[in-house]
């Protein structure tokens, strides 16, 4: 990525943070933390490592506190300027939305929704609802900020965002798994590299027979229930 980018809803300049790219290498990721949202370009999402995701919770964590600016209706792509469509999708059985480039530069993110997107949060089964309705008749929606009284919605009326919560016991599921990936993808099995190795010298005297004979080239076989949540649980 070039240049500053500005944020697709108030363009304001974005921050721009570093984080392991898998196989190798950096994605560098711009964040608004006004807006509480990220820039991903195209890929950029699932190119981050295990220990990167963990990385962003922790910065979000961070600034949990600091109130949201609300989306603008109309985010623009801050690489084009054309506007971004707002787009449905599922991530490991969660509903998520995210505000996509149709020229395929890349798709804003809130907080919220990354949450959603990486499994820390899940949706509030009917009876969790009707239990949390004894306690609070109104709580803060996640994704947008804006109110929902319980007594007559399931959903946030403004956003449709379906209430949510920061589960201890997924995010703590998460969390080891993504401790696992990640120190399964650092270390190195010398057994399997060379494996890769014979490998690799195999397939080069293949190519020097198939040369050999003259062939030139072969081609290869084809209250807010999550924010204030987050605190609590990384504070222990």
């Amino acid at each position: 990525m070039m240049g500053e980018r500005r944020c697709p809803s108030c363009r304001e300049a974005m921050e721009r943070r570093g984080f392991d790219r898998r196989p190798l290498g950096r994605v560098e990721l711009d964040v608004c933390f006004g807006c509480h949202a990220l820039w991903f370009d195209q890929h950029e999402s699932l190119q981050l490592t295990p220990a990167a995701v963990l990385q962003v919770f922790r910065i979000i964590n961070e600034h949990r506190e600091r109130p949201a600016r609300p989306l603008g209706e109309h985010p623009r792509c801050p690489v084009c300027n054309k506007a971004l469509r707002l787009t449905q999708d599922v991530q490991r059985h969660n509903r998520i939305s995210y505000h996509r480039c149709l020229q395929g530069h890349g798709r804003l993110t809130t907080f919220y929704q990354f949450l959603r997107e990486k499994n820390f949060v899940r949706s509030l089964s009917p009876g969790e609802i009707e239990k949390l309705k004894v306690h609070v008749s109104q709580v803060r929606c996640s994704s947008c900020g804006a109110p929902v009284d319980l007594g007559r919605d399931a959903q946030c009326a403004h956003c449709r965002a379906p209430l949510s919560i920061l589960d201890a016991q997924a995010v703590s599921r998460t969390i080891a798994q993504l401790t696992e990936e990640e120190r399964r993808r650092q270390h190195v099995d010398p057994m399997a590299v060379m494996d890769g190795l014979l490998a690799g010298k195999a397939f080069e005297r293949k190519m020097a027979r198939i040369e050999g004979r003259g062939m030139r080239s072969v081609t290869p076989d084809a209250v807010d229930l999550v924010v204030d949540a987050i605190g609590s649980l990384l504070s222990n």
